[in-house]
This record gives structure tokens, C-alpha cells and sequence, in this order.
């Protein structure tokens, strides 16, 4: 046997996020794992760098599994495009590689990036692709607010409730906002996230910039810890999980 990794990026618009459920609802692992298995004739089971939210995207995102060691050499192209050929047309695979046996694309990630995208002015192009929000901003405000985050480590405040985290602490190392042609575009990096973490952010920050609260009061709500002091989760369809990052040479030394 044989660990891969692949990457891939999906539109989560038609999906209940990425970890497969008991009930009968369509995920992202769901569909890999049938496809993989029907394609390699043997059970697969994909484990994912990380959780997504129903409706939330991904242009970048690594999995990994074990098969029988297969031929890529000289037909890399060849299964990239008999996988794709069995995908939906919302869910693509860039690239599968031989790894270590040990290798594990969820544990061993050092860093992830998301971005959360907003339009301003209605455009039936961006439906589901990113978040239409009507009104003026202070970006300013927004980014003096996100400079606060670096300033912390726990981030109860942004926590879904009622999970088994072992620790609400994270390690920021990017947060800030810009304006891209006709978005808005929020992007952050940390060494790992809670779940809600980042739509909670931005719903909270959002909130800064239209005036509700001030940057003092933001730092007072990650203070308090408390997830109900802080602002709504932002939509969904606007959160895109953009970049994973392993260990230096982490992919060197795979079986060839």
C-alpha cells in the first residue's frame, strides 16, 4: 500500500461542507471516496486538511489516502484526468503524489489562508461566490481592528459553541482587508482555526466598519471569551479556503 496526497479545489455551493455525515446529505469526502473507490476498485477513505462549512469553497486543499501503489511516472495526467472524468464539474484535482507512510494532510499542515469576498453592487455573476453586502465600509477602521488579532492566542469569542476543541488557541499571522477591483476582500492566516472561527471574524469586523462597534469594543469581546458577545457569522458562499502550507521538503522522500 501506498499514501497519496492529492490536491484539489471545489465550489462547496451544493455541498454540506467537507467531512461526510451519517445522514444521507452530499459532502465533498462523500463524493471522493465513491469516486476513488469505484475508479481503484478497493474501498478508499480520504481524510481532508481540515473541515469546511456547508457552502464554503476551497481553490486550494490537500487530502490524503492509501491504495495500491499506482503508476504515476508516466501517467500522472492520465489518472488526474480519469478522476476529474468521474467528478462533478464542482469539484477538481490538480495534482496526487506519493508521500510517507506517516505523512497526514490534516496534522502535519503548518498554516492555512482563507479569504471571505464580498460584493457591493448586486451581480447575478458572483451569486454563491461571494457574499452581497449593500452599504459603506470603513476599511480603515476594519484593518486597525484586525491588527488587534495579532495582539491574542485564545479566540473563544469566535468559537462555535459546544465543541471538543483540546484548546480555543490559535497563532495569527496575517489579517487584513482590501479592496479588489469590485470586492472586498478579507484575508486571513493562522497556524490552525476553530470551527465558525473565521466567518465569526469578519461578521465582528464587518460590525466595525459599519459603525456598530468600536475597535475598543472588539477588543473587549475576544477579552470576554464569550461567542454570543461577539458579531453574526458572516454568509457562507463569500469563505474561500485558499492555501495549505506543510514543513519545508515535507513532500520529499514519497515512495516513487
Amino acid at each position: 500500500m501506498q499514501r497519496y496526497f492529492i490536491q484539489l479545489s471545489y465550489n462547496g455551493t451544493e455541498y454540506h461542507g467537507w467531512q461526510i455525515q451519517e445522514n444521507t446529505v452530499k459532502t465533498v469526502q462523500q463524493v471522493l471516496n465513491e469516486m476513488l473507490s469505484k475508479l481503484l476498485n478497493q474501498p478508499i477513505l480520504v481524510t481532508g486538511c481540515g473541515r469546511t462549512d456547508a457552502g464554503v469553497h476551497a481553490t486550494e486543499y490537500f487530502a490524503h489516502f492509501d491504495a495500491t501503489v499506482l503508476d504515476l511516472k508516466e501517467n500522472e495526467d492520465r489518472w488526474i484526468f480519469k478522476f476529474n472524468h468521474a467528478l462533478p464539474e464542482d469539484i477538481a484535482i490538480q495534482k496526487i503524489f506519493p508521500v510517507h507512510e506517516k505523512a497526514n494532510s490534516r496534522f502535519d499542515a503548518v498554516s492555512r489562508t482563507y479569504q471571505y469576498k464580498i460584493h457591493k453592487n448586486k451581480d447575478p455573476f458572483q451569486t454563491n461566490r461571494s457574499c452581497y453586502l449593500y452599504g459603506n465600509y470603513n476599511i480603515e477602521e476594519m484593518n486597525k481592528a484586525a491588527l488587534e488579532l495579532f495582539n491574542y492566542i485564545d479566540f473563544s469569542s469566535f468559537a462555535k459553541s459546544n465543541t471538543q476543541n483540546f484548546t480555543n488557541n490559535c497563532k495569527i499571522y496575517k489579517a487584513e482587508w482590501k479592496e479588489e477591483k469590485e470586492l472586498l476582500v478579507f484575508t486571513i492566516s493562522a497556524d490552525r482555526f476553530l470551527r465558525n472561527m473565521v466567518r465569526a471574524i469578519v461578521g465582528t469586523l464587518l460590525d466595525v466598519g459599519k459603525g456598530k462597534i468600536t475597535i475598543e469594543e472588539f477588543k473587549s469581546i475576544i477579552d470576554s471569551k464569550v461567542r454570543s458577545n461577539a458579531g453574526l457569522s458572516a454568509h457562507a458562499c463569500g469563505l474561500y479556503l485558499t492555501k495549505v502550507e506543510y514543513p519545508k521538503n515535507y513532500f520529499d522522500g514519497g515512495s516513487k
